[in-house]
């Protein structure tokens, strides 16, 4: 019949409740890490990808109008005279 040993079962229990708690502080860390970056990165003013994207199409569409109605304008001199 084998015993268990007290000192083994106090050090594998310890052992346990050291790798719970270095889980939850590297959890928090990481959180308080993004939450950090998050606030630089409002405070620099950078824009979404998303955001990006909006305005170089609104730009690009701009642009296709603007030749849309040069085109039109130049038509007009050219009928006047």
């Amino acid at each position: 019949m084998q015993t268990r040993n007290k000192f083994f079962d106090d050090m594998s229990q310890l052992m346990t409740n050291a790798m719970g708690v270095a889980q939850g502080a590297r959890e928090e860390a990481e959180t308080a890490l993004k939450s950090m970056m998050d606030r630089w990165l409002a405070d620099r003013d950078f824009v979404t990808r998303e955001e990006f994207d909006a305005v170089r199409a609104m730009a690009q569409k701009a642009r296709e109008e603007n030749e849309a109605l040069k085109a039109r304008l130049d038509a007009l001199e050219e009928k006047q005279g």
